[in-house]
């Protein structure tokens, strides 16, 4: 597609081709020789255009080639697909019968429509905030009626406000995608594409994209912690418990990994304990709490863990680990450092730290949202989003296991 991109470009302004005769000659396969050209100078006139559109070889040519084109721009823009929870979700539970949702303002005030959209985040998230910096255009929710037709070369989301590793996570918010459920919509998008422009091509726009997963926190904050003496507490030591997630998690990348995706970037939970929700139940001093921050800190190492064990057996770095909880460490443990006014108190909420109920037209809305590391009581706020992604797509090792999205995209 490179060669067909220079064609075209000889139709730009800034492009001199002394013998314009070469457009069309099977020696150099419709393109032309790099030893007539400069980049400097001016374009054709419309009269050696006119004269040259009289040859019908070279209309039929010309129209294929502006056909390949546009194909050849969109195939630029790696398909991205999403997957997991209100960390990502970008809409999909607008469009289901469940209290998890993010449809009501003053969600989305600074959303470009000032709307609320379904983001549990005051504008972009984490995945539309990847699409922007790379220059793609944002994925739609999967369940929108607008993903039709060409736009599914885009890729999806499939995330879904209040699910975790586990099918029991999340239960009381009754109608979410759970993660396998999302996983068989992904093999329904590649069905529904593969209508559009073929099997084998699907197949390939499936291999060359990146896909993002954001699973693990509320398997303790909406299940192991949801309530005293949960079920899950009950069965298991949070030790055990833990290496469970984990071992669960292992057989949702498997799967994702046998639905053709080679390019996984996987984020671990945030210090689940420090979150403006968590400090409003737990904190007297605004310490994070306990509990809470153990089981982060014994989740995260196990996850790189098993994605390095995933790796060994693919025998390439199919999945690349996020360390979130230290990038979200980085602010909580020196806000002004990163511009923020503070780490513990929620930009909209009521309560201590903003953080007992829910965001709310009738909540506490702080004035100015750049200034607050979280948004609601769970949720961080897209400036901390902004920061995060940085991060994912630059950071060192100590973010990045084993290498940073920049680095990915690149192979």
């Amino acid at each position: 597609m490179a060669q067909v991109k220079r064609w075209i470009w000889t139709f730009e302004p800034d492009i001199n081709c002394t013998n314009p005769s070469t457009i069309y000659s099977p020696k150099t396969e419709l393109l032309f020789s790099q030893k007539n050209c400069k980049n400097k100078a001016s374009s054709f006139s419309s009269i050696e255009i006119a004269r040259m559109m009289k040859n019908p070889r070279f209309f039929t040519f010309f129209l294929l080639i502006l056909v390949l084109g546009d194909l050849s721009s969109n195939a630029e823009a790696k398909a991205f697909f999403v997957f997991g929870d209100s960390l990502v979700d970008n809409g999909n539970n607008n469009y289901l019968v469940t209290t998890a949702r993010a449809d009501a303002p003053p969600y989305g005030i600074d959303y470009p429509s000032h709307r609320p959209t379904g983001r549990f985040s005051n504008g972009l998230n984490i995945p539309d905030i990847i699409s922007e910096t790379n220059g793609w255009e944002p994925t739609l929710p999967y369940l929108s009626p607008e993903l039709t037709g060409q736009k599914l070369l885009v890729g999806a989301n499939f995330a879904s406000a209040g699910v975790g590793v586990l099918n029991d996570t999340g239960i009381q918010f009754v109608n979410i995608i759970r993660i396998y459920q999302q996983l068989n919509l992904f093999k329904q998008y590649q069905q529904r594409l593969s209508e559009v422009i073929g099997r084998e091509e699907t197949d390939k726009v499936v291999k060359d994209s990146l896909v993002l997963i954001t699973l693990g926190g509320n398997d303790f904050v909406n299940n192991y912690y949801l309530v005293p003496f949960s079920i899950r507490s009950q069965q298991y030591s949070l030790e055990d418990y833990v290496p469970f997630v984990i071992s669960e998690y292992k057989k949702v990348l498997h799967r994702l990994y046998q639905l053709g995706a080679r390019r996984v970037l996987v984020t671990g939970t945030g210090p689940l304990g420090c979150v403006p929700a968590e400090l409003a139940q737990h904190s007297r001093n605004g310490e994070c709490a306990a509990e809470l921050m153990r089981a982060a800190a014994l989740f995260n190492p196990q996850l790189v863990q098993m994605l390095d064990q995933l790796n060994r057996k693919f025998g390439a770095n199919v999945f690349i680990a996020a360390n979130t909880n230290q990038m979200h460490l980085d602010f909580i443990s020196n806000p002004q450092q990163f511009g923020f006014v503070t780490s513990k108190i929620a930009c909209c909420g009521q309560g201590p730290y903003n953080g007992v109920g829910l965001c709310t037209p009738l909540s506490n809305l702080c004035p100015n949202r750049d200034a607050y590391v979280f948004w609601d009581p769970f949720h961080p706020s897209e400036r901390a989003n902004r920061l995060i992604v940085q991060q994912i797509l630059t950071g060192s090792n100590t973010y990045m296991h084993p290498m940073n999205l920049s680095t990915i995209l690149a192979i």
